[in-house]
């Protein structure tokens, strides 16, 4: 399909680019590995490694060339791979932890910053894969640098497994005591999914879903800063026009993406897949969720009214989004993660937002709750039904919800974590200690809602 972009297209790209943050997140290469089963985890990690250098052995090179040339920055280079525990069903856990030794080594040795795909599909049930790769996930984070791993604890159609969603919270708590030395980062590599998407270039929840083709390229573009210097432009205008205002931002920082993929698509000789047109913060000033929520007439975030903007904000960047690219895939929205973006750390240091509205948020936005750090003597079971409330959001409401939370070891309310980079500090947040143990205990499967019958 030809793909054209006027003058005025790039003098106001390069606008956007040098003043307001623009960039591409991410160019996420998803790799099909199902072929790679050998007859044991150290056969078949070397196979994976194998095929994934010879498949993304030029992807950094190739996102940095289209960076200098078009002068758009592309931040990160990642990979995605089909879930480990459907390639090693049947294998056991020690099995499991090789391959992800293995995924580390590649992603290293192609130079990507994370690898994601150490994952599961456990919606409605557990296999004996899964079962292994769950029990490896706090052991693999912990060894490993780039692995990221996600678990799919829930769908629309099948509803919430809670045996799984039991577990998670013991692998999380498991996996922050293992990276204790490092404020529990391991659980910031680590994400709980109801209704994942197969096709999701962002880490730490990316993966090669089993109806991708053998290899595809999946952008993830960002543009928080372009769009909150397109609301601060306009301070008296109402919500529906301001709405439009957001549209047509949206529009212009997705063709941006679209342009990218397509030609790192072709230089890589690899299938275009999708622009994810997420509106994803950093620890940056100016490059905040929370600073958009606040443009638009709220003191702080987490103030009443916060649920309402963030929809505006969220529903804006979707249609305009949409109109300027083939194919928009992924999660496609507003990120609210705490740690990543200045604007929600100052609320949360404030006062002004809490774990409580945060999950009310999380209905209208992009994914769930993000990035958030609690007590390190957190139970299991608290975990456990923090994600189960999550899921059913996703559940009901027919669109993606995750949990990554961070049990940050030795840690107490008030006090700070740091992991640097783009995953940037966090104050460690109040929770509600009334115990859910009973509940969890129950497990089962919380069955599919009504409308999911709807063939």
């Amino acid at each position: 399909m030809p793909f054209n972009i006027n003058k005025e297209e790039i003098l106001e790209t390069v606008r956007m680019v040098q003043t307001e943050n623009l960039d591409i997140r991410t160019i996420t290469m998803g790799i099909n590995i199902l072929d790679c089963r050998a007859e044991n985890g150290q056969r078949t990690g070397e196979k994976i490694y194998d095929k994934i250098v010879r498949y993304a052995g030029n992807l950094v090179a190739v996102g940095e060339d289209i960076a200098k040339e078009y002068g758009i920055p592309i931040i990160n280079k990642r990979i995605s791979v089909t879930p480990v525990a459907m390639v090693g069903d049947g294998m056991s856990c020690d099995d499991m932890i090789q391959i992800g030794r293995y995924l580390d080594r590649a992603a290293a040795e192609v130079g990507v910053n994370f690898i994601g795909g150490f994952s599961a599909l456990v919606h409605k049930g557990l296999t004996c894969g899964d079962m292994a790769l769950l029990d490896a996930i706090p052991q693999t984070l912990a060894e490993t640098e780039r692995v990221c791993s996600s678990v799919n604890v829930g769908t629309t159609k099948s509803g919430i497994n809670m045996d799984a969603v039991s577990r998670m919270g013991q692998i999380i708590k498991q996996t922050a005591e293992l990276t204790a030395d490092r404020d529990g980062l391991g659980c910031a590599k680590l994400v709980v999914f109801c209704n994942a998407a197969e096709d999701n270039p962002f880490m730490a929840g990316a993966f090669h879903g089993p109806g991708e083709p053998e290899s595809t390229l999946n952008i993830g573009v960002s543009g928080p800063g372009v769009v909150l210097n397109a609301v601060r432009r306009h301070p008296d205008l109402d919500l529906g026009e301001l709405a439009n205002v957001i549209k047509k931002t949206a529009f212009k920082v997705t063709r941006t993406g679209e342009l990218v993929g397509r030609v790192a698509s072709q230089r890589l000789q690899v299938p275009f897949g999708i622009v994810d047109l997420s509106l994803a913060p950093t620890p940056a000033i100016g490059d905040s969720v929370a600073d958009i929520l606040e443009a638009m007439g709220l003191e702080r975030v987490g103030a009443h009214g916060s649920t309402a903007a963030l929809a505006l904000l969220n529903d804006a960047v979707k249609k305009g989004g949409a109109m300027a690219s083939s194919y928009v895939g992924g999660l496609s929205g507003a990120f609210i993660p705490v740690s990543e973006d200045a604007g929600m750390i100052d609320a949360v240091v404030a006062g002004a937002l809490t774990i409580e509205k945060l999950e009310a948020m999380t209905c209208v936005c992009s994914v769930g709750l993000d990035m958030i750090a609690v007590p390190g003597d957190t139970s299991a079971h608290i975990l456990s039904a923090i994600i189960a409330d999550e899921a059913a959001i996703g559940m009901i409401n027919r669109k993606t919800t995750a949990v990554r939370i961070i049990p940050a070891p030795g840690k107490s309310e008030g006090d700070w974590v740091e992991f640097g980079g783009l995953l940037g500090r966090a104050p460690v947040m109040k929770i509600n200690t009334f115990s859910p143990e009973k509940f969890v205990a129950r497990q089962g499967r919380i069955p599919a809602p009504i409308h999911a019958l709807n063939n």
